[in-house]
């Protein structure tokens, strides 16, 4: 089976965030970067049903040229093809990034290239706008299902879980789908050193999409309120084990 995972270059979650001087983006200086941990779930999984049904695998991104770090992350473990959707490095919004993966979709099917699998992860880890995938599988009137903590591909159908609040809930639907999944989906591997050295040679297919307008438009971005820490000294004369239950009492531990 032919798969296409789309991924997104993101600020590692470890980092500290800081915006530019006009709050219109983040400032990257010092700032290291990597794909969601959905999507590593997401390249794990197409590596592995690859790995079992045969095939093969393209990994996509939208995004500046820095962005091939990411596509090369993505062949280390084991990705067949990469594709970058090359930008000026300006954040694109949902509606036209989901357009321009569309597109190269679409080129793709053009030159005889078409995907029995097209895998996002839930929601990026920066922006969590749950759209991309929703959206793509619209434009192209295949299936989809969001969430997915699970899968199994028989035949020409996929059988999916993905876990709610009241238990699990399945689904089967035929191939060609979408799907968007979840951390827990899998254990990502790690890329190894022969993998790496692989995936430098590999070449990587650029293409440039046209930024079409019509979708959101940022104002300015805002770094959300920082959670103070406190420190609270129990006891006096060496009595500590009486207000430490009480302590208790009010979280609610007794």
């Amino acid at each position: 089976m032919n798969i296409l995972v789309c991924v997104k270059r993101v600020p590692a979650t470890a980092g500290h965030i800081a915006l530019t001087p006009d709050a219109q983006d983040i400032d990257t200086k010092y700032l290291g970067f990597t794909i969601s941990p959905h999507e590593e779930c997401a390249v794990e999984e197409a590596v592995r049903l690859v790995e079992k049904h045969g095939g093969s695998s393209t990994v996509l991104t939208l995004g500046p040229e820095l962005a091939v770090d990411q596509l090369r992350d993505a062949m280390a473990l084991g990705i067949d093809r990469a594709v970058l959707l090359q930008t000026d490095g300006r954040e694109w919004d949902p509606v036209a990034t989901a357009d321009a993966i569309v597109e190269s979709i679409q080129t793709d099917h053009a030159a005889g290239q078409d995907y029995d699998l097209v895998m996002f992860g839930n929601e990026s880890a920066d922006s969590a706008g749950y759209q991309i995938g929703v959206r793509v599988a619209e434009a192209l009137d295949l299936p989809c299902v969001t969430g997915i903590k699970a899968l199994q591909v028989e035949d020409s159908a996929l059988r999916v879980r993905r876990q709610t609040e009241s238990g699990w809930e399945r689904a089967e639907l035929p191939l060609p789908a979408v799907l968007t999944v979840k951390e827990g989906l899998n254990l990502p591997r790690y890329p190894s050193l022969p993998g790496r050295l692989k995936a430098k040679k590999k070449e990587i297919e650029r293409r440039t999409p046209q930024w079409k307008d019509g979708g959101l438009q940022k104002l300015r971005l805002k770094l959300p309120v920082q959670a103070g820490h406190a420190t609270q000294m129990l006891g006096k004369n060496g009595d500590v084990g009486t207000e430490l239950v009480d302590l208790f009492k009010q979280l609610r531990l007794l």
